[in-house]
């Protein structure tokens, strides 16, 4: 079995958790860029990245790896997309260096903590269980360096739609991913006449009523339970749309996703938090006839 298809197995049946621990120690077909002065945070959030899946944007996230670095990382959800893996299996080349790079972080000493979404629950079996220096747990409580309780979990599980009728979340699915198909073209398009990346889905998504609607509703309804739980905060993903504001007196934190967004939720050392748009960090740092080397 090779890397390629060890991977996406595992992602699918929960094979051998080793051969992830084994893949780190390999080489990337993407040379790893050690960049001299990476920018440092405290802490890193990152979800709905969707490997396995052509709408991820592994090269994007290859260059934010490869550019960042923190103490700990939470890895919240839909890392690897196994809906999509049943399937189909897709897995490029770039995807197994998204892989080796988050590996590599937890074997050179950050904390990486994983809480599987909806999307790769099959990894929900082996919570509790640690490989290759990555903690696998349901949700987490994180502590803030001024001091802060925040509660980190996906959140689908408070998403009536996957919980009640999980046969509707799969046609919601296809449809998104036939939207994605688009967005890709577009995309593709753009980087002919040098245009930095943009998101058709995540437009639709904010000019569409109903969307707006069930955002607002589950921006409300994570909070409720996280201040029920008596903590100040919480950090999900799972709608893919990043966000911070306060809600009656709790902080609701999204770090949004990587494959219409490409953002990050990130902490400094002294407690701040920032939503990072790393397509807008890449449009600022390089010329814009780059971005077609990060298309993957």
């Amino acid at each position: 079995m090779n890397v390629v298809t060890s991977i996406a197995a595992t992602a699918i049946l929960g094979a051998s958790l080793g051969d992830f621990a084994d893949f780190a120690q390999s080489a990337p077909a993407i040379p790893e860029r050690m960049i001299g002065g990476r920018r440092q945070f405290r802490t890193i959030w990152i979800s709905d990245v969707h490997l396995g899946t052509r709408g991820c944007n592994a090269g994007m996230l290859i260059d934010f790896l490869d550019h960042v670095d923190s103490e700990t990382m939470y890895l919240v959800g839909d890392i690897v997309d196994g809906w999509r893996l049943k399937k189909k299996l897709y897995w490029p080349v770039a995807h197994n260096d998204v892989v080796w790079r988050l590996l590599k972080r937890a074997r050179r000493g950050t904390r990486v903590v994983y809480i599987p979404g909806n999307h790769d629950e099959v990894f929900r079996q082996f919570t509790g269980l640690d490989f290759g220096g990555v903690e696998i747990v349901r949700q987490a409580i994180h502590e803030t360096a001024d001091g802060r309780r925040l509660l980190v979990l996906h959140g689908d599980e408070f998403d009536a739609i996957t919980l009640a009728h999980r046969w509707l979340a799969h046609v919601g699915d296809v449809a998104y991913h036939v939207l994605m198909a688009l967005n890709r073209g577009l995309n593709a398009w753009r980087r002919l006449f040098n245009m930095p990346y943009w998101s058709l889905s995540k437009h639709a998504k904010a000019k569409v009523k109903k969307s707006v609607e069930f955002i607002s509703n589950y921006e409300q309804v994570v909070a409720q339970a996280a201040a029920h739980r008596g903590v100040d905060g919480v950090v999900c993903g799972h709608i893919h749309t990043a966000e911070y504001r306060e809600i009656d007196g709790t902080a609701y934190y999204n770090d949004g996703d990587w494959v219409e967004g490409c953002t990050a939720l990130v902490e400094h050392f002294d407690g701040r938090m920032e939503i990072l748009h790393w397509a807008d960090e890449i449009a600022a740092r390089q010329p814009q006839a780059d971005l077609a080397l990060l298309a993957a």
